[in-house]
C-alpha cells in the first residue's frame, strides 16, 4: 500500500482495448490540510486533483461543476458524477480515493465506471 503525501503526479487512463493511454496532470491532496481544501476557492483546475483517503466529497463553496471519480484501493473506477456547486455526494462504501476535475474533463479522457487508473507521484513536494 503507498503512502500518500501532497504533492503532484499523472494520472494515466488507458482505454478498455488496452491500446490508447490518456495521461493528465495530477494534484495529490493526502494531508487533512490540503484534503479540506480541496478544490475551494479556485476559479478551475488543469487536470485533476486525487483526494486520498476519501470517501465522498461535497461542492459546497465551490466556484464550478466538477466531475467527481470515485476509486477502490486497487484504483478501479467505481462511479464517476458530475456535481454542480452546493451539493453533496454521496459516501460509497468501498471509496478510497476521489479524483475532481472541471466538468465534462473526465467524459473526454474515458474515464468511467469498470475502467482501472494508474496514479504515479512525481517526487517534488509541494
Amino acid at each position: 500500500m503507498a503512502r500518500w503525501r501532497d504533492g503532484t503526479g499523472t494520472l494515466t487512463i488507458t482505454d478498455r482495448d488496452g491500446v490508447t493511454e490518456t495521461r493528465v496532470p495530477l494534484r495529490i491532496a493526502a494531508s487533512y490540510r490540503h484534503r479540506t481544501r480541496g478544490l475551494l476557492g479556485r476559479d478551475g483546475i488543469d487536470g485533476a486533483l486525487m483526494i486520498t483517503p476519501c470517501g465522498s466529497v461535497h461542492s459546497f463553496r465551490m466556484r464550478f461543476t466538477i466531475d467527481v471519480a470515485y476509486l477502490d484501493r486497487r484504483f478501479n473506477v467505481l462511479a464517476v458524477h458530475t456535481m454542480r456547486p452546493g451539493r453533496l455526494g454521496l459516501p460509497r462504501l468501498r471509496g478510497r480515493h476521489v479524483i475532481e476535475a472541471e466538468a465534462g474533463a473526465m467524459a473526454a479522457w474515458g474515464l468511467r465506471p469498470g475502467v482501472q487508473v494508474r496514479i504515479t507521484q512525481s517526487r517534488e513536494r509541494v
